[in-house]
């Protein structure tokens, strides 16, 4: 593994570092019945957070803030570009238009987490379908992982390299979040939560602005803007 940018003993406690085919990750483990996560945009001032410091900066929960990461790609002011539900409440609907970039490369999807704590991965046109009673919600793209199966537009290892991160789902009450240390293609991200986190279905959240903090502060990235912002917060 390269040198890490980031002290071992700033990991959040649900991280760990991980080396797969040669490339660094981090990888956070979380039971959802000892987390809770959460979708954030915008501060107290109605103003999009814009990276992870100021969210950190920012917070006013009496709950313990985990981690903090990107969490979906956003439009030039900072909008969503595709589905953002928070605490019940939609922000942005569902995006089901054509488009060119990695977030239109279908399928698609959205990561979400039902008022009953469970957790899911759905492609959008499964989501606009089945319509899960989300209290968050995500969308972003392309799909990494489809019911066991990598994407089917993804090359083995292709020469577009990037800090990438993404979420991925074992089972209903553990999710996955990972960041690469180092520039990986899409194929290799997609086999590490198939192949390594045993993740049936995983989504991509972005690259090149992938950012990841503990409670405190930026450990990953923060040099460029963020939009969503994916919290994880322990419970009791």
């Amino acid at each position: 593994m390269t040198s890490l940018p980031f002290d071992r003993k700033d990991l959040p406690l649900p991280c760990r570092t991980l080396d797969f085919e040669g490339s660094g990750h981090v990888v956070c483990e979380l039971d959802l019945r000892s987390y809770d996560i959460r979708l954030a945009l915008n501060g107290i001032d109605g103003k999009p957070y814009g990276s992870l410091a100021s969210f950190i900066a920012g917070q006013r929960l009496s709950a313990p803030l985990v981690l903090s990461m990107n969490a979906g790609m956003y439009e030039p002011d900072m909008r969503p570009v595709g589905l953002h539900v928070e605490d019940g409440r939609t922000i942005a609907p569902l995006n089901t238009n054509p488009g060119e970039g990695n977030f239109y490369m279908e399928p698609n999807g959205v990561f979400f987490v039902r008022h009953d704590g469970t957790a899911g991965i759905l492609s959008t046109r499964a989501y606009a379908k089945d319509r899960p009673n989300a209290r968050m919600a995500t969308q972003s793209g392309p799909m990494l992982v489809i019911e066991g199966k990598l994407h089917p537009r993804f090359e083995p290892n292709g020469t577009s390299r990037f800090i990438r991160n993404g979420v991925g789902v074992r089972d209903v009450h553990t999710i996955i979040l990972a960041i690469s240390t180092e520039t990986v293609s899409l194929g290799r991200f997609a086999r590490l939560f198939r192949d390594e986190l045993g993740c049936s279905d995983a989504l991509f959240f972005d690259g090149m602005i992938s950012a990841l903090s503990n409670e405190r502060k930026t450990l990953i990235g923060g040099a460029d803007p963020v939009g969503p912002i994916l919290a994880v917060y322990g419970k009791g």
